[in-house]
């Protein structure tokens, strides 16, 4: 649907993939009727600070808040929810406070993010907490300061994040993980006895190869009983299962749901006109891996975002394939993780530069006899391998001069 023939466009979700959507759409020339949906009360802000600088103090609330370009002239509902979507009719019903709405719309982007996976054990004791919003962050930063014995479960990224970050504090931290290694979903089993290194260097308890059977506490939890049959004790529990695409409210609705919503390479989303889907709630079409990727990173989201504003005003017929190498980072103490492409499926690991635990490396992934991601340590390096993943190239890549 092109430019011209849109007038009502809604953005569900206030994170970075819909912000940028929104902030595209003005940029790019569209001054019809404009409705951010955002779920949460506060102004939009960005969530990598959460587990990291926010977490610890070292960064005000207003630091991670969005900068507004311009005032992009849209209807904004804050503490707002999408509960469904009517694509007949091209409404979407909205829960706002006590007010039940239906907004039309004849471009919509879903840009709802994820939710946390909650414990699966049922209810738990007072002091377990999820890290997923700004006030789940400022709720455990007030508990760090009574200097709580924690314990984190989860050795993903979000999980060894938050362990830094208390062990940054001076914190006693215990890091429970249920597979074999920390990081080994994300970054393949060969790589998880480097941050192991790194958290165990750092004053870490790591507890790898099992799991957590249940919180002990009347009421408010004091230990951690695990699976072993050991009990840990702790004063604040932080549990990072990861998240799920939020598509419940998308049910019945006729868009194709599979791990998130499930879009072709411009960001559209199959089936259906004039609707579009970025961040963590969409898995698009890549050229380049030939699969669908959903990929729940801060650079991509924005990227994503931007680009599903630009499919929605060409249209179908002059939307461009968007096929840039996905990148992501995380900061651990003093080493910064950077990941350009996505390793998924690879059958070949060759460190390209350097050895960890030696000042710094490179990493490079292989598929089929391609090179298909890179991962570094050594500050920005992993730009100079772009090319390599673009190109398809040979594997091992050579060393960029």
């Amino acid at each position: 649907m092109p430019t011209d023939q849109l007038s009502k466009v809604v953005v569900v979700g206030a994170g970075v993939a819909g912000m940028r959507a929104a902030e595209t759409l003005r940029l790019d020339g569209y001054d019809g009727d404009l409705t951010i949906v955002g779920a949460e009360r506060q102004a939009p802000y960005h969530r990598p600070p959460l587990s990291k600088k926010l977490l610890t103090g070292e960064v005000h609330r207003a630091g991670i808040d969005m900068a507004a370009q311009f005032d992009l002239g849209a209807r904004v509902l804050r503490g707002a929810s999408a509960v469904g979507v009517d694509m007949s009719e091209r409404t979407v019903a909205v829960r706002d406070e006590n007010r039940d709405l239906a907004l039309p719309f004849d471009g919509l982007v879903i840009a709802s993010g994820a939710v946390p996976r909650a414990w699966p054990g049922g209810p738990v004791p007072e002091g377990v907490l999820l890290l997923r919003t700004v006030e789940d962050c400022l709720a455990i930063r007030e508990r760090l300061g009574a200097r709580p014995r924690v314990v984190v479960v989860g050795g993903g990224f979000i999980g060894a994040e938050v362990a830094a970050s208390c062990r940054s504090l001076g914190l006693d931290v215990v890091l429970v993980e249920k597979s074999g290694g920390l990081l080994s979903l994300a970054l393949g089993e060969e790589m998880a006895p480097c941050w192991a290194e790194l958290h165990r260097r750092h004053g870490v308890e790591l507890r790898v190869g099992v799991g957590v059977d249940a919180f002990v506490g009347n009421g408010r939890v004091q230990g951690v009983r695990l699976t072993d049959g050991s009990q840990v004790p702790a004063d604040l529990v932080v549990v990072g299962l990861g998240v799920t695409p939020a598509t419940d409210w998308l049910r019945g609705s006729g868009l194709r749901i599979d791990d998130g919503v499930v879009c072709d390479a411009t960001g559209a989303a199959e089936g259906v006109k004039g609707v579009v889907a970025a961040g963590d709630v969409a898995r698009w079409w890549h050229p380049l891996y030939e699969r669908h990727l959903r990929i729940e990173h801060w650079d991509t989201a924005g990227r994503r975002g931007a680009a599903a504003a630009r499919t929605l005003l060409a249209g179908p017929d002059r939307a461009e394939t968007f096929d840039d190498v996905p990148y992501f980072w995380s900061d651990q103490y003093d080493v910064k993780v950077q990941m350009l492409g996505v390793p998924a499926d690879y059958d070949a690991l060759e460190f390209v530069e350097g050895r960890p635990g030696a000042g710094g490396f490179v990493a490079a992934y292989g598929r089929g006899g391609r090179t298909v991601a890179v991962l570094g340590t050594i500050a920005d390096r992993v730009y100079a391998y772009r090319d390599a993943i673009a190109k398809r190239a040979d594997f091992p890549p050579r060393r960029p001069d």
